[in-house]
Protein backbone atom coordinates (compact mmCIF):
# COMPACT_ATOMS: atom_id res chain seq x y z
CA UNK A 1 0.00 0.00 0.00
CA UNK A 2 1.32 3.32 -1.11
CA UNK A 3 1.60 5.96 1.81
CA UNK A 4 3.73 6.35 4.82
CA UNK A 5 2.72 5.64 8.06
CA UNK A 6 2.98 7.36 11.44
CA UNK A 7 3.03 4.93 14.30
CA UNK A 8 2.76 6.78 18.03
CA UNK A 9 4.04 4.72 21.11
CA UNK A 10 6.46 3.38 18.62
CA UNK A 11 9.02 2.82 21.19
CA UNK A 12 6.98 0.75 23.07
CA UNK A 13 6.36 -2.96 23.99
CA UNK A 14 3.25 -3.47 21.01
CA UNK A 15 4.58 -0.17 18.74
CA UNK A 16 7.94 -1.86 18.27
CA UNK A 17 6.49 -4.81 16.80
CA UNK A 18 4.27 -2.79 14.99
CA UNK A 19 7.43 -1.34 13.42
CA UNK A 20 9.24 -4.04 12.73
CA UNK A 21 6.07 -5.95 11.01
CA UNK A 22 5.10 -2.67 9.08
CA UNK A 23 9.05 -2.22 7.65
CA UNK A 24 9.11 -5.91 6.66
CA UNK A 25 5.38 -5.74 4.93
CA UNK A 26 7.13 -2.90 3.05
CA UNK A 27 5.52 0.42 4.18
CA UNK A 28 6.76 3.47 4.83
CA UNK A 29 7.26 4.10 8.12
CA UNK A 30 7.45 7.52 10.88
CA UNK A 31 8.05 6.08 13.97
CA UNK A 32 7.00 8.53 16.99
CA UNK A 33 9.12 8.03 20.26
CA UNK A 34 8.86 9.87 23.34
CA UNK A 35 11.21 12.50 23.13
CA UNK A 36 14.03 12.34 25.72
CA UNK A 37 17.36 14.35 26.77
CA UNK A 38 19.31 10.71 26.06
CA UNK A 39 18.28 9.90 22.39
CA UNK A 40 17.27 6.26 23.68
CA UNK A 41 14.14 5.03 21.30
CA UNK A 42 13.23 2.77 23.90
CA UNK A 43 12.37 -0.75 21.84
CA UNK A 44 12.94 0.15 18.91
CA UNK A 45 16.65 0.60 20.28
CA UNK A 46 16.81 -3.07 20.11
CA UNK A 47 15.06 -3.73 16.69
CA UNK A 48 16.22 -6.99 14.82
CA UNK A 49 19.11 -6.01 12.22
CA UNK A 50 16.81 -6.74 8.97
CA UNK A 51 14.25 -3.81 9.78
CA UNK A 52 17.10 -1.64 12.23
CA UNK A 53 17.27 1.07 9.51
CA UNK A 54 14.12 0.84 7.88
CA UNK A 55 12.31 3.61 9.67
CA UNK A 56 12.49 7.10 9.99
CA UNK A 57 12.07 8.18 13.90
CA UNK A 58 10.47 11.47 14.79
CA UNK A 59 10.61 12.36 18.74
CA UNK A 60 7.83 14.18 20.52
CA UNK A 61 5.22 14.05 22.73
CA UNK A 62 1.33 13.59 22.08
CA UNK A 63 0.43 15.59 24.21
CA UNK A 64 2.05 18.89 22.22
CA UNK A 65 0.03 19.74 19.55
CA UNK A 66 2.33 21.41 17.45
CA UNK A 67 4.57 18.40 17.41
CA UNK A 68 2.03 16.22 16.61
CA UNK A 69 0.92 17.94 13.57
CA UNK A 70 4.40 18.36 12.49
CA UNK A 71 4.89 14.43 12.96
CA UNK A 72 1.50 13.82 10.95
CA UNK A 73 2.73 15.68 8.02
CA UNK A 74 2.93 14.02 4.97
CA UNK A 75 1.78 11.05 6.66
CA UNK A 76 -1.51 9.26 4.96
CA UNK A 77 -2.15 6.52 7.63
CA UNK A 78 -1.70 6.96 11.46
CA UNK A 79 -1.45 4.23 14.02
CA UNK A 80 -2.43 5.43 17.85
CA UNK A 81 -0.84 3.61 20.29
CA UNK A 82 1.00 6.17 22.66
CA UNK A 83 -0.59 5.92 25.82
CA UNK A 84 0.13 6.00 29.72
CA UNK A 85 -0.95 2.67 30.54
CA UNK A 86 0.00 1.69 34.31
CA UNK A 87 -3.33 1.44 36.30
CA UNK A 88 -1.27 1.47 39.78
CA UNK A 89 -0.08 4.66 38.60
CA UNK A 90 -3.02 6.44 37.42
CA UNK A 91 -4.31 5.89 41.01
CA UNK A 92 -2.20 8.61 42.42
CA UNK A 93 -1.43 10.95 39.16
CA UNK A 94 -4.77 11.19 37.03
CA UNK A 95 -3.80 14.26 35.87
CA UNK A 96 -1.32 12.95 33.91
CA UNK A 97 -3.49 9.83 32.16
CA UNK A 98 -6.04 12.69 31.21
CA UNK A 99 -3.20 14.82 29.08
CA UNK A 100 -1.82 12.05 27.26
CA UNK A 101 -4.56 9.80 26.94
CA UNK A 102 -7.26 12.21 26.33
CA UNK A 103 -5.72 15.15 24.98
CA UNK A 104 -3.16 13.15 23.14
CA UNK A 105 -5.74 11.52 20.97
CA UNK A 106 -7.65 14.77 20.66
CA UNK A 107 -4.10 16.26 19.31
CA UNK A 108 -3.23 13.02 17.31
CA UNK A 109 -7.16 13.43 15.43
CA UNK A 110 -7.29 16.83 15.00
CA UNK A 111 -4.00 16.82 12.86
CA UNK A 112 -5.27 13.73 11.08
CA UNK A 113 -8.30 15.41 10.33
CA UNK A 114 -6.44 18.58 8.73
CA UNK A 115 -3.95 16.43 7.40
CA UNK A 116 -6.53 14.30 5.34
CA UNK A 117 -5.01 10.75 6.35
CA UNK A 118 -6.69 7.80 4.63
CA UNK A 119 -7.05 6.26 8.12
CA UNK A 120 -6.79 6.40 12.01
CA UNK A 121 -6.47 3.61 13.99
CA UNK A 122 -6.90 3.94 17.37
CA UNK A 123 -5.62 1.45 20.22
CA UNK A 124 -8.30 1.04 23.05
CA UNK A 125 -8.22 -1.34 25.37
CA UNK A 126 -10.42 -4.28 27.44
CA UNK A 127 -10.25 -2.32 30.50
CA UNK A 128 -13.15 -0.08 29.17
CA UNK A 129 -15.34 -2.76 29.76
CA UNK A 130 -15.03 -3.03 33.38
CA UNK A 131 -15.74 -7.22 34.83
CA UNK A 132 -17.44 -8.66 32.29
CA UNK A 133 -21.32 -8.46 32.03
CA UNK A 134 -21.20 -10.90 29.96
CA UNK A 135 -19.12 -13.43 28.09
CA UNK A 136 -17.79 -13.59 25.64
CA UNK A 137 -17.90 -9.70 25.76
CA UNK A 138 -19.11 -7.94 22.72
CA UNK A 139 -18.21 -4.56 21.24
CA UNK A 140 -21.67 -3.70 22.51
CA UNK A 141 -21.10 -4.05 26.17
CA UNK A 142 -20.85 -1.47 28.30
CA UNK A 143 -18.03 0.65 29.02
CA UNK A 144 -17.38 1.27 32.53
CA UNK A 145 -14.09 3.12 34.09
CA UNK A 146 -13.37 1.33 36.78
CA UNK A 147 -9.80 2.72 37.27
CA UNK A 148 -8.85 6.74 35.41
CA UNK A 149 -6.75 4.50 33.39
CA UNK A 150 -9.67 2.82 32.15
CA UNK A 151 -11.98 5.99 32.55
CA UNK A 152 -9.49 8.07 30.22
CA UNK A 153 -9.27 5.58 27.31
CA UNK A 154 -13.07 5.64 27.46
CA UNK A 155 -12.44 9.20 26.86
CA UNK A 156 -9.73 8.84 23.99
CA UNK A 157 -12.20 5.81 22.36
CA UNK A 158 -15.32 8.77 22.55
CA UNK A 159 -12.44 11.37 21.25
CA UNK A 160 -11.77 9.37 17.92
CA UNK A 161 -15.20 7.87 17.68
CA UNK A 162 -16.56 12.20 17.29
CA UNK A 163 -14.23 13.23 14.55
CA UNK A 164 -15.72 10.05 12.75
CA UNK A 165 -19.38 11.33 13.74
CA UNK A 166 -18.64 14.84 13.28
CA UNK A 167 -15.99 14.90 10.63
CA UNK A 168 -16.32 11.97 8.47
CA UNK A 169 -12.38 11.28 9.74
CA UNK A 170 -11.57 7.73 8.59
CA UNK A 171 -11.36 6.37 12.13
CA UNK A 172 -10.98 2.68 13.17
CA UNK A 173 -11.04 1.63 17.12
CA UNK A 174 -8.91 -1.81 17.84
CA UNK A 175 -9.76 -2.56 21.37
CA UNK A 176 -6.71 -5.24 22.43
CA UNK A 177 -7.26 -7.71 25.14
CA UNK A 178 -4.32 -8.71 27.43
CA UNK A 179 -1.40 -8.33 24.87
CA UNK A 180 2.04 -10.32 25.75
CA UNK A 181 5.53 -11.55 24.57
CA UNK A 182 8.56 -10.10 24.08
CA UNK A 183 9.55 -6.49 25.44
CA UNK A 184 6.35 -6.36 27.37
CA UNK A 185 6.92 -4.50 31.35
CA UNK A 186 7.26 -6.46 34.10
CA UNK A 187 4.00 -4.30 35.56
CA UNK A 188 2.27 -7.36 33.58
CA UNK A 189 1.20 -10.49 35.39
CA UNK A 190 3.13 -12.95 32.88
CA UNK A 191 6.77 -10.81 32.37
CA UNK A 192 6.28 -10.66 36.12
CA UNK A 193 6.17 -14.59 36.81
CA UNK A 194 8.85 -15.69 34.00
CA UNK A 195 11.40 -12.78 34.86
CA UNK A 196 11.30 -14.30 38.79
CA UNK A 197 11.48 -17.66 38.25
CA UNK A 198 14.13 -16.59 35.37
CA UNK A 199 16.48 -15.01 37.57
CA UNK A 200 15.94 -18.07 39.67
CA UNK A 201 13.39 -17.38 42.29
CA UNK A 202 11.07 -20.27 43.11
CA UNK A 203 8.25 -17.67 45.47
CA UNK A 204 6.60 -15.65 42.79
CA UNK A 205 4.86 -12.74 43.99
CA UNK A 206 1.38 -11.10 42.33
CA UNK A 207 -1.93 -9.38 43.26
CA UNK A 208 -4.78 -11.14 42.70
CA UNK A 209 -4.95 -14.44 41.17
CA UNK A 210 -8.91 -15.26 40.83
CA UNK A 211 -9.70 -12.49 37.89
CA UNK A 212 -9.77 -14.10 34.32
CA UNK A 213 -8.35 -12.67 31.38
CA UNK A 214 -7.83 -13.50 27.86
CA UNK A 215 -4.21 -13.17 26.71
CA UNK A 216 -3.75 -12.06 23.14
CA UNK A 217 0.02 -12.67 21.90
CA UNK A 218 1.69 -9.80 20.11
CA UNK A 219 2.39 -10.68 16.82
CA UNK A 220 -1.48 -11.76 16.79
CA UNK A 221 -1.97 -7.47 17.94
CA UNK A 222 0.15 -6.52 15.17
CA UNK A 223 -1.75 -8.27 13.06
CA UNK A 224 -4.70 -6.81 13.51
CA UNK A 225 -3.36 -3.51 13.43
CA UNK A 226 -1.74 -4.05 9.87
CA UNK A 227 -5.16 -6.00 8.40
CA UNK A 228 -7.11 -2.90 9.41
CA UNK A 229 -4.98 -0.18 7.21
CA UNK A 230 -6.72 -0.83 4.39
CA UNK A 231 -10.05 -2.74 5.38
CA UNK A 232 -12.67 -0.42 4.10
CA UNK A 233 -15.20 -2.55 6.29
CA UNK A 234 -13.87 -1.29 9.41
CA UNK A 235 -14.36 2.08 9.16
CA UNK A 236 -16.25 3.89 12.04
CA UNK A 237 -16.00 0.81 14.00
CA UNK A 238 -14.96 -0.60 17.25
CA UNK A 239 -13.15 -3.78 17.09
CA UNK A 240 -12.37 -6.24 19.72
CA UNK A 241 -8.81 -7.98 19.09
CA UNK A 242 -8.71 -10.96 21.22
CA UNK A 243 -7.61 -14.76 21.03
CA UNK A 244 -11.06 -16.03 22.11
CA UNK A 245 -9.26 -18.10 24.93
CA UNK A 246 -10.21 -17.22 29.19
CA UNK A 247 -8.04 -18.60 31.46
CA UNK A 248 -7.16 -17.20 35.56
CA UNK A 249 -4.25 -15.94 36.55
CA UNK A 250 -3.43 -18.56 38.82
CA UNK A 251 -3.92 -21.11 35.94
CA UNK A 252 -2.27 -18.56 33.77
CA UNK A 253 0.91 -18.65 36.63
CA UNK A 254 0.68 -22.27 36.84
CA UNK A 255 1.36 -22.72 33.22
CA UNK A 256 4.16 -20.60 33.51
CA UNK A 257 5.84 -22.50 35.93
CA UNK A 258 5.25 -25.60 33.76
CA UNK A 259 6.64 -24.46 30.80
CA UNK A 260 9.76 -23.33 32.28
CA UNK A 261 10.13 -26.67 34.15
CA UNK A 262 9.97 -25.79 37.58
CA UNK A 263 7.59 -25.23 40.72
CA UNK A 264 6.85 -22.28 42.50
CA UNK A 265 4.89 -20.98 45.53
CA UNK A 266 3.01 -18.05 44.70
CA UNK A 267 2.12 -15.20 47.26
CA UNK A 268 -0.06 -12.27 47.05
CA UNK A 269 1.80 -9.13 47.82
CA UNK A 270 -0.75 -6.00 49.22
CA UNK A 271 0.95 -3.45 47.52
CA UNK A 272 0.27 -5.14 43.74
CA UNK A 273 -3.60 -5.60 44.83
CA UNK A 274 -6.44 -3.45 43.16
CA UNK A 275 -8.43 -2.13 44.82
CA UNK A 276 -11.32 -4.25 45.36
CA UNK A 277 -14.30 -2.38 42.97
CA UNK A 278 -11.71 -1.47 41.11
CA UNK A 279 -10.26 -4.80 40.56
CA UNK A 280 -11.77 -5.99 36.41
CA UNK A 281 -12.10 -9.67 37.80
CA UNK A 282 -13.02 -11.38 34.21
CA UNK A 283 -12.40 -10.60 30.23
CA UNK A 284 -12.72 -12.78 27.72
CA UNK A 285 -13.17 -11.31 23.96
CA UNK A 286 -15.57 -12.21 21.57
CA UNK A 287 -13.34 -11.66 17.95
CA UNK A 288 -16.04 -12.57 15.55
CA UNK A 289 -16.24 -9.04 14.37
CA UNK A 290 -12.45 -8.93 14.10
CA UNK A 291 -12.55 -12.33 11.89
CA UNK A 292 -15.17 -10.66 9.63
CA UNK A 293 -14.14 -6.86 9.26
CA UNK A 294 -10.54 -7.36 8.70
CA UNK A 295 -10.12 -10.93 8.17
CA UNK A 296 -8.14 -11.55 11.26
CA UNK A 297 -7.76 -14.74 13.34
CA UNK A 298 -5.71 -15.75 16.12
CA UNK A 299 -2.54 -17.65 15.63
CA UNK A 300 -1.96 -18.42 19.38
CA UNK A 301 -5.63 -19.50 20.30
CA UNK A 302 -6.63 -21.80 22.73
CA UNK A 303 -4.92 -23.34 25.52
CA UNK A 304 -2.29 -24.71 22.53
CA UNK A 305 -1.54 -21.67 21.04
CA UNK A 306 -1.24 -19.61 24.44
CA UNK A 307 1.41 -22.18 25.46
CA UNK A 308 3.37 -21.66 22.39
CA UNK A 309 3.22 -18.15 23.48
CA UNK A 310 4.33 -18.29 26.39
CA UNK A 311 7.22 -20.60 25.49
CA UNK A 312 8.21 -18.25 22.76
CA UNK A 313 8.01 -14.97 25.35
CA UNK A 314 9.80 -17.14 28.16
CA UNK A 315 12.55 -17.79 25.63
CA UNK A 316 13.02 -14.45 24.87
CA UNK A 317 13.45 -13.61 28.67
CA UNK A 318 15.36 -16.24 30.00
CA UNK A 319 18.14 -14.90 27.49
CA UNK A 320 20.91 -13.00 30.21
CA UNK A 321 21.01 -10.22 27.49
CA UNK A 322 17.04 -9.18 27.43
CA UNK A 323 16.39 -10.01 31.09
CA UNK A 324 19.19 -7.37 32.41
CA UNK A 325 16.58 -4.76 30.74
CA UNK A 326 14.63 -5.32 34.08
CA UNK A 327 14.62 -4.91 37.60
CA UNK A 328 13.39 -8.31 38.64
CA UNK A 329 11.39 -8.89 41.52
CA UNK A 330 11.14 -4.83 41.92
CA UNK A 331 7.42 -3.92 42.29
CA UNK A 332 7.08 -0.94 39.24
CA UNK A 333 3.97 0.53 39.27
Amino acid sequence: MEGRVLVTGADGFIGSHLVEQLVRTGYAVRAMVQYNSFGTRGWLDHCQGDVADGFEVFSGDVRDPNGVRKAMEGCSFALHLAALIGIPYSYHSPDSYVDTNVKGTLNIMQAARDEGVRRVVHTSTSEVYGSALFVPITEDHPLRGQSPYSATKIGADQIAWSFHTSFQTPVTILRPFNVYGPRQSARAVLPTVITQIAAGKREVRLGSLHPTRDFTYVTDTVAAFVAALDADAADGEVVNVGSGFEISIGDAVSLVAEVMGVEVEVFSDEPRMRPEASEVSRLWASNAKARSLLDWTPEFGGLEGFRRGIELTADWFSDPSNLSNYRVGRYEV
